[in-house]
């Protein structure tokens, strides 16, 4: 009795210290962060994200006018067709139905645009709470996909840290109407994968970033990040991979810096279109049905 006494305290003894460092190895990426656009920042190197064909007289994308660059050789020919389809409503100044004006839930990785975001952390779990329609993701720590996954909104997200970063894999994202990868329709299959890489950067770099950023895609109305330049950014390194929709995988970057207190960004269904000023027809019954 004695002698296993001594051992679990001798047990305690060292993994308790290796559990700590563990700890204390895991970044802080916690906090509030905000966007100056809504659109995926080009990588470095390597194929890009969709970009806007229609553009303004000093060649930055006009972000009232979204034409999805439906010639874009990594297109599959079913995908550049959905672009195409829907960038004729943004060439006749109409906006095309999203998740977003739509009151639909947003899928990954269309949910990147939002810009506010909470990040929590927990051993177990890593939590993304949206400013838009209060959108939340889970995403569980140390974990594997199930072998057989039920398609949700958000999809099946699993994680892990590396060093200084958090890992994302989500695969099982949902689709219906409305559904998206972007700002310019691009559409997804079952197949859709979606990895994303968390990690801080230097305060002036976010900042940098975030306005070239701003300046290249548009920028937004409203405050909802703090550009003074203090406090490091949040950056996020995003790879889709999905042969339904590209030939290869494409990258993309997600830029944050400190976030600003929000304020209630709730969408209510409507029979008034805000988007086109119409009111759309409604169903409606011949005879009562209750």
């Amino acid at each position: 009795m004695r002698l296993a006494l001594v051992s679990a305290v001798a047990v305690a003894f060292f993994v308790a210290p290796q559990a700590l460092v563990a700890a204390e190895s895991i970044p802080d990426l916690s906090g509030q962060w905000g966007r100056l656009s809504v659109d995926f920042e080009q990588p470095t190197s390597g194929i890009g994200p969709i970009t806007n064909l229609n553009r303004k007289p000093d060649g930055s994308s006009n972000g009232a006018r979204r034409v999805g660059n439906y010639n874009d050789p990594n297109l599959t020919p079913a995908a550049a067709a959905e672009i195409k389809r829907l960038s004729a409503y943004s060439l006749k100044g109409e906006t095309f139905p999203n998740p977003q004006n739509q009151c639909a839930p947003q899928g990954v990785p269309y949910v990147l645009w939002q810009l506010g975001m909470q990040l929590l952390q927990r051993p177990d779990e890593v939590t993304l709470l949206y400013l838009v329609d209060g959108q939340v993701r889970h995403v569980r720590m140390n974990q594997q996909h199930p072998a057989h996954i039920i398609p949700t909104w958000s999809g099946d997200s699993i994680g892990h840290y590396e060093g200084d970063t958090l890992v994302v894999d989500t695969v099982g994202v949902k689709s219906g109407p409305f559904s998206m990868m972007d700002q310019y329709g691009t559409p997804y299959s079952p197949a859709l994968h979606v990895i994303e890489r968390y990690h801080l950067i230097d305060a002036m770099a976010a900042k940098t970033a975030a306005e070239r950023a701003e300046r290249e895609n548009g920028g937004v109305m409203g405050r909802f990040a703090d550009r003074s330049g203090k406090g490091k950014g949040l950056q996020i390194d995003v790879t889709v991979e999905d042969p339904g929709s590209f030939k290869q995988p494409w990258s993309g970057i997600v830029t944050y810096l400190p976030g600003l207190p929000w304020l209630e960004y709730i969408c209510a269904e409507s029979p008034y279109d805000y988007v086109t000023g119409k009111n759309p027809q409604l169903p409606t019954a011949n005879k009562p049905v209750f």
